[in-house]
């Protein structure tokens, strides 16, 4: 290694370094303090579109099992996050679509809140359980999680159910109570 190039990775290092010990001081990232570009996050437009791997009679099955597992989460857009996560693994794609092909067999959508919940609460329990052998039981699962993932990383979800503030400086921290757990 030349000279030259010995020096400038060493000076690229040492930025590096700088920047992780003061990222602890300063409010930007450490990207910015030694000038490299960044692009703005992408805005969240309030309807994020048509569904990319399902297709609409699946989607609104899907919609449906994760209002169920959690009201509000249509509205956090979280079938719209299952879709993303679902397209990009194969083996979530198998078992999104045979457990949506399972409940669209039941006509699903046309049955009444009483009757879906019939139908999912079971598969809740034996999860709940450890019982996951079936291929229902392994969409639940993986439903369950997921919706429970998209939701709770939601602005409604983690900021308005669960009061989350962001990164703050506290003076002290709150007391427990341990009557609150």
């Amino acid at each position: 290694m030349s000279e030259n190039a010995y020096d400038d990775g060493r000076r690229e290092t040492i930025k590096i370094i700088g920047a992780i010990g003061i990222q602890c001081a300063f409010p930007f990232a450490g990207d910015e303090l030694y000038g490299q570009h960044q692009h703005p996050a992408p805005s969240r437009s309030a309807d994020p579109g048509p569904p990319k791997f399902f297709t609409p009679d699946q989607f609104s099955i899907l919609s449906r099992v994760t209002e169920l597992i959690v009201p509000g989460a249509t509205n956090a857009q979280v079938p719209n996050y299952i879709d993303l996560v679902v397209r990009n693994n194969e083996m979530h794609k198998k078992t999104y679509t045979d457990g949506i092909s399972w409940l669209a067999s039941k006509d699903f959508i046309k049955l009444s809140e009483k009757q879906q919940l019939a139908i999912l609460e079971p598969l809740c329990a034996e999860v709940d359980r450890g019982e996951v052998k079936s291929m229902e039981q392994k969409f639940f699962r993986v439903a369950k999680n997921m919706t429970a993932d998209g939701y709770y990383t939601s602005r409604p979800g983690l900021v308005e159910d669960l009061g989350y503030l962001g990164n703050q400086v506290l003076a002290e921290f709150p007391e427990c109570k341990l009557d609150e757990h």
